[in-house]
């Protein structure tokens, strides 16, 4: 009897050991196979180039490096005094012609009091023809005028967006071009986070879901939200033709790797959040909106369903 007990109780020890090996073994696939994480997520923002919209020579360099700057401040100064004489040459013009237009109108106006026998109706039309003439010339200057008042405004080249200078390497002296890009902007109200995640846990992935994020290195952990996910990536055994036909790559990698795609995370406000370095790399971990975890046996059969339909094809091809 004594004998039977202890077979019994191996085999119980036995019996509990495969039941453990199972869950361990199952919760492993999901965690690793299934569960919705991956380190392959990523810090970033929209980068506004700054450059400005007049050419001339740097006065003044108002920021420092990686210094944090509100819409509006002022970045750097262009030397205004060539903008400055154009503006005062552009409103003399405008006294020039505003004279001139009050003179045909007044002569318009003297020529329309005369009766037919004093004044034709040819030299009538000539006054209108003057005064309209005089009138556009004048419109014209003003419109002169008001693009070197904003030149003049521009010569002070100011921050578009909330965010942190970087990558700055602009002196007084130096030329700057329009349109020429001289430093880089981070916009700090467009930090959000991607993770790349293979496409056999987007099933998993909700809008809404919440969100944590551990950065590399450590630090404050972050928390945030499934923004969106992104609408397409790039198919590599397809190329481009050139009669327009399709281009298909006629070998395949007999390793079907899943393919990453990229979810945007939208973080939630915090002090910590705002002074995320863009390119940093990350942890990003999707949990169900419901705050409950899918059952690890439901992550267990869709994979061995996508192990069998993935050897299916291979033996096909």
């Amino acid at each position: 009897m004594s004998r039977l007990f202890r077979f019994l109780g191996r085999f119980a020890v036995t019996g509990a050991l495969l039941v453990v090996a199972l869950v361990v073994g199952v919760a492993l696939w999901d965690y690793y196979l299934d569960a919705p994480w991956t380190r392959d997520g990523r810090v970033r923002a929209e980068v506004v180039g700054v450059a400005p919209d007049v050419s001339g020579l740097v006065r003044e360099v108002v920021v420092r490096d990686n210094q944090a700057v509100t819409r509006g401040d002022v970045l750097f100064r262009i030397d205004p005094e060539r903008f400055a004489l154009a503006l005062r040459q552009a409103e003399a013009v405008v006294a020039g012609r505003k004279a001139t237009l009050t003179q045909a109108e007044a002569d318009l106006a003297r020529y329309r009091q005369l009766s037919d026998n004093v004044v034709s109706q040819q030299r009538l039309e000539a006054a209108l023809a003057t005064e309209e003439g005089a009138r556009a010339a004048h419109d014209q200057a003003v419109a002169d005028r008001d693009l070197a008042k904003l030149n003049l405004d521009r010569s002070e080249v100011r921050a578009a967006v909330n965010g942190r200078i970087t990558n700055l390497d602009l002196r007084p002296g130096a030329y700057v071009a329009t349109g020429r890009a001289v430093m880089a902007l981070v916009d700090s109200d467009t930090l959000h986070v991607e993770g790349y995640f293979e496409e056999t846990k987007l099933h998993r992935i909700r809008i809404g879901d919440p969100v944590s994020v551990h950065l590399m290195g450590g630090g404050v952990d972050l928390s945030g939200r499934v923004e969106s996910v992104a609408a397409g990536i790039e198919d590599r055994e397809r190329g481009a033709s050139a009669n327009l036909l399709a281009n298909i790559n006629p070998t395949f990698a007999w390793v079907r790797l899943a393919q990453r795609v990229p979810v945007r995370i939208a973080l939630d406000p915090s002090p910590e959040a705002r002074q995320l370095t863009i390119g940093r790399t990350a942890t990003v971990v999707v949990r169900p909106a419901d705050g409950a975890e899918p059952r690890p046996l439901g992550g267990l059969w869709r994979g061995w369903e996508a192990l069998k339909g993935n050897l299916a094809g291979q033996r096909r091809s």
